[in-house]
């Protein structure tokens, strides 16, 4: 179960690291791109997280 847990604080850091970058970067006129990079990664992350969360839960037999 830790590792769930792990792996949720890591797609959060990623998405927070990732905004952050791109709203600094953009202020000094910077390149953007490693900034997107890694929000896209997180969002990825999110989807891939979010579907083996559902396929888990769906397999659990509550109340049966």
């Amino acid at each position: 179960m830790e590792i769930f847990i792990v792996y949720w604080v890591i797609v959060v850091m990623l998405f927070v690291i990732g905004i952050i970058q791109v709203i600094i970067k953009a202020a000094k006129n910077q390149p953007v791109k490693p900034g997107l990079k890694l929000v896209i990664a997180s969002v990825i992350m999110l989807v891939i997280g979010a579907g083996a969360c559902a396929v888990i839960l769906s397999n659990l037999n509550i109340g049966h």
